[in-house]
């Protein structure tokens, strides 16, 4: 692909940007819709070859491949009227919006892969899940930190509802934080040393010739302090509760 656009610049058309243009590798051209005007400029005026144009329709245009990454709430104002004609790629990014929604609401034959890129995208570490299967956007996500094709759009959405977890790891480490704090250490300190603590810990998994459950095993020694944290927070009533808590996200996604 030689000509990329983007429609919707928010975080994660952002770090699509700083991930095509990572490290100053060799990539597409960009066509950057106006929406979040302040970004696009941003962007445009940081890398070479990232272009905004005065509408969306200009991006479609001028682009072999797009990236639409508007809010959901927002698609129906973003889209409406838009001529897509069928040998572009259309790549919906949108949470919770499903391809034939989208269709509708372009009203094209052309192809349509939904994707899951994570802000990590920005730095080239973001396996991407897609659906269905592409050459040409598995092959732009493999570039970017890996493709992940899905078997079908219910597993999509099952991957979809995965990424709802993100915040509450972040926000798990947060409350760790809070905790030393509360007994008297400087918050600063606390901060750096769960950060640290989890740094080292996430670093173990890009060892991939272990299972998730093996990992955390080798971590944990038999009546240590992990076991002893393990067994009585994660007990079978928050294992119930989080599961309940994905369920009930992944009927909402479908």
């Amino acid at each position: 692909m030689k000509r990329i656009g983007i429609i919707g610049v928010g975080e994660i058309g952002r770090a699509l940007v700083a991930g095509l243009r990572h490290e100053g590798g060799a990539s597409p051209e960009v066509f950057l819709s106006p929406r979040g005007a302040r970004t696009a400029a941003e962007l445009s005026e940081r890398y070479e070859g990232v272009r905004v144009c005065a509408d969306n329709q200009e991006v479609l245009d001028r682009s072999e491949l797009v990236i639409v990454a508007v809010r959901r709430q927002d698609r129906h104002e973003a889209l409406a009227g838009l001529r897509v004609s069928g040998d572009r790629v259309v790549v919906n990014v949108m949470a919770g919006v499903r391809n034939d929604d989208l269709r509708r609401t372009l009203a094209t034959d052309a192809p349509l892969v939904r994707a899951i890129p994570l802000p990590v995208i920005r730095e080239r570490r973001s396996v991407t899940v897609v659906w269905p299967s592409h050459p040409e956007v598995d092959a732009l996500f493999e570039r970017m930190g890996g493709a992940l094709p899905a078997a079908d759009e219910a597993a999509f959405d099952v991957f979809s509802a995965l990424t709802g977890t993100l915040t509450t790891h972040l926000s798990y480490l947060a409350m760790l934080t809070s905790w030393a704090a509360g007994h008297g250490i400087a918050p600063d300190d606390a901060d750096r040393y769960v950060r640290g603590l989890f740094q080292g810990v996430g670093r173990a998994l890009s060892d991939d010739t272990r299972s998730l459950r093996q990992l955390a095993a080798d971590h944990e020694t038999p009546n240590g302090n992990n076991e002893r944290i393990r067994t009585t927070w994660f007990d079978p009533a928050n294992s119930a509760a989080l599961g309940r808590a994905l369920d009930d996200l992944l009927a909402d996604l479908r």
